[in-house]
């Protein structure tokens, strides 16, 4: 009889060695190190100098990587690739005209989130025609848990999940409201989910606010975020009610689209602020 250790040796031999090393020297490139060198290539993935060449030479000619001096940067082969990836997906095909529908109704740019580890990654997005130019792209990446969109993905983790996610001590802040502990954003997490919203007023940047709903597919997980970006540090009173209601109605409308059915029973809360 067959172990384990066959399957495994298995798929093994239908690895491609080239392209693997490839990928991962892809996988180098990040927000933070944006252009890297042939030598340091070569120390971070442990291959001999003429093998990196011939890597870099083949992502060249084919548009994932550019020469820039004697460093690289990515190419826009990895950009197109990104948006088809983005653009194949059922969250954001379903989700473009009802972002386009709120979008009409409120004037404010509104957004579709997915969460990738700790970050947040903007998905799909419309803005309306207004002096207003928000920094955020489709491809923006941000701070899980120092974002309203963010806190609205952590709803489904647990405090021992959140523990994994989040090993360190005391949480990188990025402003006043960010939670400094993992406890002190699971107390807030739970209390979002319990809401069934969130609405910050200057959270993650002092002049902007924030509403966001979750968005669930059928077998009841959170796996969007929909937000509508507000720029003023304080939402007038009068309009907080309505814009809630609003912003929590599309991101049923796209749950109902990705065929998830509210459990029967569940509460409606009450609209009140959040901070």
């Amino acid at each position: 009889m067959a172990d384990g250790n066959v399957a495994e040796d298995s798929s093994d031999k239908y690895t491609v060695p080239a392209l693997e090393r490839g990928l991962k020297l892809l996988g180098e490139f990040n927000r933070d190190t944006r252009v890297i060198g042939a030598p340091e290539f070569a120390r971070r993935l442990g291959l001999p100098r003429s093998t990196v060449f011939r890597l870099l030479s083949t992502l060249e000619a084919m548009g994932f990587v550019e020469r820039s001096g004697n460093d690289y940067r990515l190419g826009v082969a990895v950009l197109r690739l990104g948006f088809e990836y983005i653009a194949s997906l059922e969250l954001t095909e379903l989700g473009q005209p009802v972002l386009q529908r709120l979008c009409d109704e409120i004037r404010f740019p509104v957004n579709i989130v997915v969460r990738d580890g700790r970050s947040i990654v903007y998905v799909a997005k419309v803005t309306p025609p207004t002096p207003f130019a928000s920094a955020v792209r489709v491809g923006t990446r941000l701070p899980a848990h120092g974002t309203v969109l963010g806190r609205i993905l952590l709803e489904d983790l647990t405090l021992p999940e959140l523990r994994a996610l989040y090993p360190e001590e005391h949480l990188e802040e990025f402003s006043t409201n960010t939670p400094k502990t993992v406890l002190e954003l699971f107390n807030m997490v739970e209390i979002d989910r319990q809401r069934g919203y969130v609405l910050g007023e200057g959270f993650f940047e002092s002049s902007i606010s924030t509403i966001a709903a979750p968005v669930r597919d059928h077998t009841g997980h959170i796996v969007a975020a929909l937000g509508a970006t507000i720029p003023s540090a304080h939402i007038e009173p009068d309009r907080i009610d309505g814009l809630v209601a609003r912003v929590r109605a599309a991101a049923d409308e796209l749950s109902g689209l990705l065929d998830y059915q509210p459990r029967k029973g569940a509460q409606v809360v009450a609209l009140k602020k959040a901070s």
